[in-house]
């Protein structure tokens, strides 16, 4: 069994601010991380290396320095690392993204079939949740978005049986491999590096990637390729800040400030 799992490097949100003269990010001193639900889609590559002996290969797209999500996969389990880097890849909007990705892992997949193809939910910089379905319709394969749960694979079957974590319920769907699986939060607990692992990562040779290696159309990659563009960023101006009511045990007073505030704020109230 071959596992592809898609890593990014993303800015560290909690340490990501606006400039109010352009509307754009300040990235300046803003510390890189992985992308938070990419890690989850780590360890449940690893998961599948312990349980079933898999093969897991992680790839990345994006700059030089996106190398160290790779090495941090590496430690935690993944056997090879893939970075995807190249000038006329900047700029790329989910379906650029995903058009390269897609062809990578054609080509992955020449060398070691892949039977899964493991994505974050989404990333916390673009939350469109795109990429990763993107991916498998580029594949021609099928793709299993929102999983929350792996409840089975039969090898000798090739199937793969998983819940998924829907608005209201949750729904359970078998298919066959290979897939293309986004996975949520709740599915595991990422497992930490071991000291032997981050040695083994250190050391391991990153294979980078450029176009001139895929030969994609430049007018399919990158800005060029992008149909959608960000023109602003901007924080939503806020009228009034939040009322803390009580909770708990406290709901009478609860009530009664809300009460107070709607007619401090001149809402109609009627018994």
């Amino acid at each position: 069994m071959h596992i592809v799992v898609c890593v990014k490097m993303v800015p560290d949100t909690t340490q990501v601010s606006i400039d109010p003269v352009t509307n754009t990010l300040v990235r300046e001193g803003v510390p890189f991380i992985t992308n938070p639900y990419d890690t989850n889609a780590v360890e449940e590559a690893v998961r599948f290396k312990d349980k079933y002996g898999a093969y897991v290969t992680a790839v990345s797209m994006g700059p030089p320095n996106a190398e160290s999500v790779l090495r941090k996969a590496i430690s935690i389990g993944c056997d090879e690392g893939i970075l995807l880097s190249d000038r006329a890849f900047g700029g790329a909007d989910t379906l650029a993204t995903s058009t390269v990705l897609g062809l990578a892992i054609k080509k992955i997949n020449e060398k070691r079939p892949v039977d899964i193809v493991l994505c974050g939910k989404q990333t916390i910089d673009g939350d469109t949740a795109q990429v990763g379905p993107g991916i498998a319709r580029r594949m021609d394969i099928a793709q299993l978005t929102l999983v929350d749960e792996v409840m089975s694979v039969n090898q000798d079957k090739k199937t793969i049986k998983v819940r998924r974590k829907l608005e209201a319920y949750h729904e359970v769907i078998e298919t066959k491999l290979p897939v293309m699986m986004t996975v949520e939060r709740e599915i595991n607990t990422p497992r930490y590096p071991t000291v032997p692992g981050r040695l083994d990562a250190d050391d391991i040779n990153i294979q980078v990637w450029n176009n001139a290696f895929l030969k994609l159309d430049p007018q399919t990659i990158g800005l060029l390729g992008s149909p959608t563009q960000v023109r602003r960023i901007f924080a939503p101006e806020r009228e009034k800040g939040e009322v803390m009511m009580g909770e708990g045990d406290q709901k009478t007073v609860a009530v009664d400030t809300m009460f107070t505030k709607l007619k401090e704020w001149d809402f109609v109230v009627t018994d």
